[in-house]
Formats: C-alpha cells, structure tokens, sequence
C-alpha cells in the first residue's frame, strides 16, 4: 500500500468525538471477503486527508482527518482483482 498525506493546512475547529478516544477504524471493503489494511500515521497533523492506493490491485481511496483523537488509525479496503473475479 502506498499511503500518502495531503496536507490542508488547517487546524482542527470541533472537539474531538469522545467515542473514539484512541481513533477509528476505517472499513471501505463493503464486506468484501479479500482485504487488505493499512495502518496510518495517528493522529494525523492536521486537517486533510490520506491518498491510500493499493499497488496490487490499484484500488485508491481517500479517508480524511482533523488532526483529533478520532482521527482514522487504520483503513480496509476490498482487493480489486478478486472483487473482480480475476
């Protein structure tokens, strides 16, 4: 997985959501049987957002943060290729 940090600049406006003291974790797969998670630098700087693209099946998506406890920790997401039948 390649995982990249887009940066907005800003600082965090609300409080952090105090149900997810120790982040969240991030489930893209829809339940998908072949799955791949990546773990993300926590808690983020600040306001923006992580380019996660998997180099296997070229599944990309996009999870954002607020530099808060809540922020995402880890992400899934489902494997192309088998979602695909290849």
């Amino acid at each position: 997985m390649k995982v990249d940090w887009i940066d907005r600049g800003r600082e965090p406006q609300c409080p952090p959501n105090p149900l997810y003291p120790d982040g969240i974790d991030v489930d893209c797969s829809e339940g998908a049987i072949a799955t791949c998670t990546v773990d993300i630098s926590y808690p983020a700087r600040r306001c923006g957002e992580y380019l996660i693209n998997c180099e296997t099946c070229g599944q990309t998506i996009v999870v954002t943060t607020a530099g808060r406890r809540d922020d995402p920790r880890t992400v899934r997401i489902a494997c192309q290729l088998v979602k695909k039948g290849n």
